[in-house]
């Protein structure tokens, strides 16, 4: 059976973007984005935890983000989880680590030097037909509103 992995996650940025260029030649940049939950405890008591998320974008998505992000940004992640494992130097102790590998990004908040705006991987990297694909011959039928059951 195959996997899925998707995740959402909306938050702030908890430190400036970091834009590197492996030694391919690619572009990568790597943030973190707090995640807060309020919930209530067993007595009653409001409580909040935050968690800290890792995330990469590869190519145009980091160039943008590196550009147009900052500390505590608003940003909504969507993308797909990824693990990497290595062994540490100083002390031989096997590590792992889960991020989200960003497929799209938006904006949250205007605060920021943000502009509010939406971005997504490029056509290469989506599932979706390109619009050349879209026969231009379709005629354009007029919807009756009487027929939508809500």
């Amino acid at each position: 059976m195959r996997g899925f992995s998707k995740a959402i996650i909306t938050g702030n940025l908890t430190r400036d973007p970091e834009l590197r260029t492996t030694p391919n030649g690619a572009t990568v940049c790597s943030f973190s984005v707090a995640v807060n939950r309020v919930y209530r405890d067993a007595s009653g008591e409001q409580r909040e935890d935050v968690s800290f998320i890792d995330c990469s974008a590869w190519g145009k998505l980091g160039e943008m983000i590196n550009q147009y992000a900052k500390k505590g940004s608003g940003v909504l992640v969507s993308g797909r989880l990824d693990q990497r494992s290595w062994e540490d130097k100083t002390t031989g102790q096997k590590r792992s680590r889960v991020e989200i590998v960003v497929e799209d990004f938006n904006f949250t908040s205007n605060a920021s030097r943000d502009n509010g705006g939406s971005y997504s991987a490029p056509e290469s990297a989506s599932s979706e037909a390109p619009v050349s694909d879209v026969p231009e011959d379709i005629p354009e039928e007029e919807i009756d509103l009487s027929d939508v059951p809500f």
